[in-house]
């Protein structure tokens, strides 16, 4: 599955928000390779986005959003979905364009109708999802230009419309998180193997990791004075891991699941706010390797260093807030700006061409306090 376009309104703070990872030609010498779907050259779309702005712009709001959503299509449970919703007194809504290696264009599009009791109820949302195929010279747009003209908006129980539509499958990363075990990491594998080398990479003074028993449940983590215990992908009673190694078990997750292409979908968010510069861009490149066909890496960052990196311009999407329409979320892709291959990403935003930079002034008059 590929994310090609999604739709938010009155979800969060997010409302008429749009991002669409589709570009218009192919990038000559690009540092991630072919990126398109596989057997539809034209089909192209952003296997990297990197999603950066400023605190509070909705970098980790948006995967949240994102997983909720992917939730509600496998599960056809719409609890998370409406525990969204901003303001319930007018209609929420959401719509995902999706590409499958299948050949298929699907979209989902759902609408939630204003409370009408105390609680949201099955009545109030409406599914319509439709879905064509793609051809041999189709790029997105064309694909999405029919999915349009075919729409048809028949009232069906949100459940029994989505039954239809194929199973996705993610591997979502948040910060802070002390998550259980991840469903598309299998652990009698060579998990163990990626936990360690990423943890010693991050640690020097991690001396091994390892399964103190066959059961996989429980990862002892050996330091020369203590051990910390993961049981079930949960840190136990730590009072030795830095916040950058524990970021960096998640890290480990995420290298393990794309490397042996658990998920078609990854979300890696601030897992590398506490990790060293190079570090952080070393861990993209390999991510960035390891990505296979018809896969897809969302991450945020707001390291200016990866600017740097041999990444097209296309791969850099900026949130920012409009203090003038009522925070009002967008994004805006570098691409959009930048033009010419000697134009640089890393200036650009230095010189606050995508109007993402923070106003500080608040800070600076702390001293008149």
């Amino acid at each position: 599955m590929v994310l090609m376009n999604v739709k938010l309104d009155n979800l969060l703070l997010f409302n008429d928000f749009e991002l669409c990872t589709s570009y218009p030609k192919k990038i000559v010498d690009s540092g991630i390779g072919e990126e398109h779907l596989d057997g539809f050259p034209n089909f192209r779309y952003k296997k990297l986005v990197i999603l950066m702005g400023p605190n509070a712009s909705g970098k980790t709001a948006f995967g949240h959003i994102l997983l909720s959503i992917f939730h509600f299509i496998n599960s056809k449970e719409y609890n998370k979905i409406v525990e969204l919703i901003e303001d319930n007194n007018r209609e929420a809504f959401f719509s995902l364009d999706i590409a499958y290696s299948s050949g298929e264009l699907w979209r989902i599009e759902t609408r939630i109708e204003p409370i009408s009791e105390e609680a949201y109820k099955s009545d109030d949302i409406e599914v319509f999802v439709n879905k064509t195929r793609i051809l041999s010279n189709d790029n997105y747009e064309k694909c999405a230009e029919r999915l349009t003209l075919k729409a048809v908006q028949q009232r069906t129980f949100y459940a029994t419309a989505l039954e239809t539509v194929p199973k996705l499958t993610w591997g979502f990363e948040f910060p802070f998180e002390n998550s259980g075990p991840r469903s598309f990491i299998d652990y009698s594998g060579t998990f163990i193997g990626v936990l360690k080398q990423t943890l010693i990479t991050l640690d020097p003074r991690i001396e091994d990791v390892y399964y103190p028993s066959k059961n996989h449940e429980i990862i002892e983590i050996k330091y020369p004075h203590g051990t910390v215990l993961l049981k079930e992908g949960r840190v136990v009673d730590n009072d030795i891991l830095s916040q950058g190694t524990l970021e960096g078990i998640g890290i480990a997750y995420l290298i393990a699941g794309i490397r042996t292409h658990s998920a078609d979908f990854y979300y890696c968010d601030e897992k590398f706010s506490h990790i060293y510069s190079d570090a952080e861009r070393a861990f993209l490149s390999l991510l960035i390797d390891l990505l296979g066909s018809n896969e897809q890496l969302f991450i945020t960052s707001h390291n200016l260093d990866i600017l740097d990196m041999k990444i097209p311009k296309h791969s850099f999407a900026f949130l920012r807030r409009d203090t003038m329409d009522d925070n009002r979320i967008s994004c805006v892709f570098a691409s959009e700006y930048l033009k010419k291959n000697t134009e640089s990403v890393k200036n650009a935003v230095e010189n606050d061409v995508f109007s993402t930079a923070p106003d500080l002034s608040g800070i600076f008059s702390l001293k008149d306090i």
